[in-house]
């Protein structure tokens, strides 16, 4: 039976894309797993990096399960399938915490979508990333034209989405779309999310929001994510909170 599963290991939570008859292409039974889980991994405090990860050797995901949006009506494949992937791998890019694609075998289509949402990516010198949607009559739904494309230049995703080539590690690498390229991707991904653990978690969580707010991954909320933790530090708050709970005026400090 196909899902994602959560394990966490010292302060490291790994989802496994579990379907490995299908090369771990999605179902929307997966999506939704994905999405609670990442909702406990926000809220958990214990948590300080995400790796995802493949079942198996020969892919880290292969897209989309045709089963799941293939009899859709043109309305309910845009309004739920697309709009509703889209909305989970935004959550997945925007989670506070440093995200890792540990890329084990291919990545294609929605596999592919679902490393750039992460912060950093590994992979294996005999995998490859692809966007095949042209081939079945589709075009990338969650985000491979445009959040993938502020990672790897124009011509290499030309290449993928208009002419259907696949890419090797090495370009991958050359391009900086992965950091780096291991024969094991899970113990490189590890590797690096150990070290991790040897810096600030509100340095590492504040850089990530200024990273995403200056390249536009929702700067709006980013901002107000940034000022607003300012603020909740101030002695003006912790007035404005008492003078509430007081019924008085408040008299802000100002600092």
């Amino acid at each position: 039976m196909s899902g994602v599963r959560l394990t966490i290991e010292g302060t490291v939570a790994e989802l496994w894309l579990d379907n490995p008859a299908k090369l771990n292409c999605f179902t929307v039974e997966m999506l939704g797993q994905l999405s609670a889980h990442l909702e406990g991994i926000e809220a958990d405090p214990a948590i300080r990096v995400v790796v995802l990860i493949g079942t198996g050797e020969r892919a880290f995901c292969t897209g989309a399960d045709i089963n799941g949006w293939g009899d859709l009506s043109p309305a309910d494949f845009a309004r739920n399938w697309v709009r509703g992937g889209h909305r989970i791998f935004d959550r997945l890019a925007r989670l506070a915490k440093p995200t890792i694609a540990a890329l084990n075998g291919h990545a294609f289509g929605g596999g592919l979508e679902l490393a750039a949402a992460c912060d950093l990516r590994v992979m294996t010198p005999k995998a490859t990333i692809a966007l095949p949607e042209a081939g079945v009559g589709i075009v990338p739904g969650w985000s491979g034209t445009q959040r993938l494309g502020r990672l790897i230049p124009e011509p290499m995703l030309k290449e993928m989405a208009l002419f259907g080539r696949r890419i090797g590690a090495d370009r991958a690498l050359a391009c900086g779309f992965v950091a780096e390229v291991a024969e094991d991707a899970r113990a490189a991904a590890f590797a690096i999310a150990e070290r991790l653990t040897a810096l600030s978690p509100r340095a590492t969580e504040i850089n990530k929001a200024m990273i995403h707010a200056g390249r536009g991954e929702d700067p709006a909320a980013m901002i107000e994510a940034l000022g607003s933790a300012a603020i909740a530090a101030s002695a003006d708050r912790d007035e404005g909170v008492a003078a509430f709970r007081a019924k008085r005026a408040p008299e802000f400090p100002g600092t």
